[in-house]
């Protein structure tokens, strides 16, 4: 009897072995797909970081290239240098553009000083014109008078004369002091033509005068002009030599000193190597348990062992949509990131860019482009 359940207790020992085994195969994939969903992990990553391309701001030929390609450059250190000789003829030619017109301004100035003393001049002589025609004026009312007088005298006396009620003398004396008023009389007249001549005169250099003060403001005008020329040929001097704006690596350098450079056109490229990221493209439904601030562990194929921390920094809100499915107007969406889809008889989930911030990255190791590997951490 108990050789008989031994051998039932032997016999069913591979079963529960197998019981166990499935079990702990079921506990281990629930615990994988547990931890994959919390903590996601992903290799469709890679290392990025920002970089621009150098292009000069003004052309001439290269004559001197401080820099060689793949080249570690620090911030402010000089890059490259265009020959400068034209920039600066141009400069010392806006400076003496501005210059002279200083010295028309000052010249002008000077004559208009000159003008309105002649204008304090031409209101005092106004003032005495006027007084001269006034007094012009007098004299020929007077003189009017007077001959006035001595010609109804005149021919008083000349009937009298007939009838010798009184002398020729006396008609002859009467006769003389008529001729003698009517002479003074023209000659009044005379000079109050000549006072009002005098005062239109005066009054025509005054207005003259006034209007030439004015005549200084088109030049100061041109102030602004000449000044802004003056600074734009000193940018364009400064422009001349590049230099690093921040810590970066020198890439894609294809041309040597002796080219002839054109603005605005790109030699070389700068890796802003101050900040690394490692960007990995994260399915859908991980996304809810990825949140900016988490921690995250990145890897790099060139040295698998070494781990690098990071910190999410960012979760993509927008790929390119598939034309498949959204259709074909969306094919430029206008710079969202691509990542194409494959299978399409399958639905396959989308995937969102996720931007993780490499903590104190080595120089040395890494570079744009480079395969990484992500594992999000959690807070």
């Amino acid at each position: 009897m108990d050789s008989g359940a031994n051998t039932k207790t032997v016999n069913q020992l591979p079963r529960w072995v197998s019981y166990g085994i499935a079990l702990a195969t079921i506990l281990l994939g629930l615990e994988v797909i547990y931890h994959s969903n919390r903590y996601p992990r992903t290799d469709d990553a890679e290392i990025f970081a920002n970089f621009i391309g150098i292009a000069p701001q003004v052309e001439g030929p290269l004559i001197r290239l401080n820099v060689h390609d793949n080249q570690f450059v620090k911030k402010g250190e000089l890059l490259f240098e265009i020959d400068e000789r034209p920039y600066q003829y141009a400069l010392e030619r806006a400076i003496s553009d501005q210059a002279t017109l200083e010295g028309q301004i000052e010249d002008e100035r000077r004559r208009i000083a000159a003008l309105v003393s002649a204008v304090s001049v031409a209101q005092a002589n106004i003032h005495s014109a006027q007084a001269e025609v006034t007094n012009s004026e007098q004299g020929v009312n007077r003189a009017r008078a007077e001959w006035q007088y001595s010609n109804d005298n005149l021919h008083r006396l000349e009937p009298l004369l007939a009838k010798q009620f009184v002398t020729a003398d006396q008609v002859d004396k009467a006769r003389s002091l008529e001729v003698a008023d009517a002479q003074a009389l023209r000659q009044a007249e005379s000079q109050l033509q000549l006072s009002q001549s005098r005062l239109n005169s005066t009054l025509a250099a005054h207005e003259q005068a006034s209007h030439a003060v004015t005549t200084l403001e088109p030049l100061i005008n041109q102030r602004g002009e000449r000044e802004a020329a003056v600074k734009d040929a000193r940018y364009n001097l400064n422009n001349c030599r590049v230099y690093a704006p921040f810590d970066a690596r020198v890439t894609n350098l294809t041309i040597s000193e002796g080219a002839y450079a054109h603005a605005g056109q790109q030699i070389f490229a700068l890796i802003d190597t101050r900040t690394w990221w490692a960007i990995g493209n994260f399915r859908e439904g991980q996304l809810q348990h990825i949140t900016p601030g988490m921690h995250a562990d990145v890897y790099v194929l060139s040295k698998p062992t070494v781990r690098f921390s990071g910190v999410v920094d960012s979760v993509g809100f927008g790929v390119t949509p598939d034309p498949d499915i959204i259709g074909s107007w969306v094919s430029q969406p206008g710079g969202l990131p691509d990542l194409q889809r494959t299978l399409n008889w399958v639905h396959l989930a989308s995937r969102f860019p996720v931007r993780v911030r490499v903590e104190n990255p080595p120089e040395e190791l890494f570079r744009i482009g480079a395969s990484a590997v992500i594992t999000i951490r959690g807070n």
